[in-house]
């Protein structure tokens, strides 16, 4: 199936496929599991590769995506691959050569977009969430308009064709957008949204400014025990969930795509089974009614699975805003 037409514009000119394939693995998961993954994506019709420095299978997700280069699948502009500058690396000084260690670890000599992954910068060194003596993460302070600043440098240098940030609130991204001499606009703000956090006040303002708005958990998450409170409501498992997929005779997962894409949002599923990972590709088959995005608009409760709680008491951690 040819995914081309079924792209979003970014204010750079350059254009992002409305359905990405994101890779990030629980630790239970093997990281194997993310070339299979990949393989089996790009051969059922995604083109747009989500994955991250800190999720630590830049490797094996570059390893599949030269795999399927090599045996004539795709070719390489074929490919939207985007990565992520992680917190330790906000330092300006740090940002170009984080970039190029992911490159180099993908061996891929461009990135498709690069996103500042949240807006508070913890302490640069080895560790990914840094500790002091009493288990107390470390935060660093850090411009986030200088760390801007090197990104449209790697954009220029051809390092990076577009750029863009990823959990930042509506004041964070106008602090961008007001910087003076701004060069380039984020293109997207990748954050958490799904039926129980739809964003729209956010997706509003980023629409007002030109800035896709890029959903991960869309499904409800992995789950990850590190990080997801286990007694939060399971997603797909809602009533009205399950109620639309049988009307549509389609998932409960594909229903929750399916309503990112008509609300104008860019949206990554996650799936590790080559079973899900073929039928979310299906979400530009079919339709929601107007009235049934609707019903789908009344599920909003602000359950957030992610609330990046290594960051809570950082003077920018991003969730604290109403949107």
């Amino acid at each position: 199936m040819d995914l081309k037409h079924l792209s979003v514009k970014l204010n750079d000119g350059h254009f992002i496929p409305a359905l990405g394939l994101g890779t990030y693995a629980p630790a239970e998961v093997p990281r194997i599991k993310a070339e299979e993954a990949t393989k089996i994506g790009i051969d059922v019709g995604f083109r747009h590769i989500d994955s991250a420095y800190v999720y630590n299978c830049e490797e094996e997700v570059g390893r599949a995506i030269r795999s399927k280069i090599a045996d004539g699948t795709v070719k390489r502009e074929d490919i939207f691959y985007t990565s992520k500058l992680w917190v330790t690396f906000l330092r300006p000084e740090l940002v170009r050569p984080a970039l190029e260690k992911s490159l180099k670890t993908l061996q891929l000599d461009y990135v498709d977009l690069y996103l500042i992954h949240y807006p508070a910068a913890l302490k640069p060194g080895e560790e990914m969430i840094p500790e002091d003596d009493h288990g107390k993460v470390t935060f660093d302070t850090v411009d986030i308009c200088a760390t801007w600043e090197v990104l449209e440098k790697c954009k220029d240098d051809g390092l990076a064709k577009s750029i863009g940030v990823s959990n930042f609130n509506h004041k964070q991204l106008e602090m961008i957008l007001n910087k003076p001499g701004l060069k380039y606009k984020p293109v997207c703000n990748q954050v958490e949204c799904h039926p129980y956090l739809n964003q729209s006040k956010l997706l509003d303002f980023c629409k007002s400014k030109e800035i896709v708005l890029v959903a991960y958990g869309a499904l409800g998450t992995q789950r990850d025990k590190r990080w997801v409170d286990q007694s939060s409501p399971v997603l797909l498992n809602d009533p009205v969930l399950g109620a639309l997929a049988k009307k549509y005779h389609r998932s409960p997962a594909l229903i929750a795509l399916r309503y990112q894409i008509q609300r104008g949002v860019v949206v990554l599923a996650m799936s590790f089974i080559e079973r899900e990972i073929k039928e979310n590709i299906q979400v530009f088959d079919f339709q929601l009614t107007s009235e049934d995005m609707k019903v789908l608009d009344g599920l909003n409760r602000n359950v957030r699975y992610l609330p990046a709680s290594f960051l809570v008491g950082h003077p920018n951690y991003p969730f604290s805003e109403e949107y």
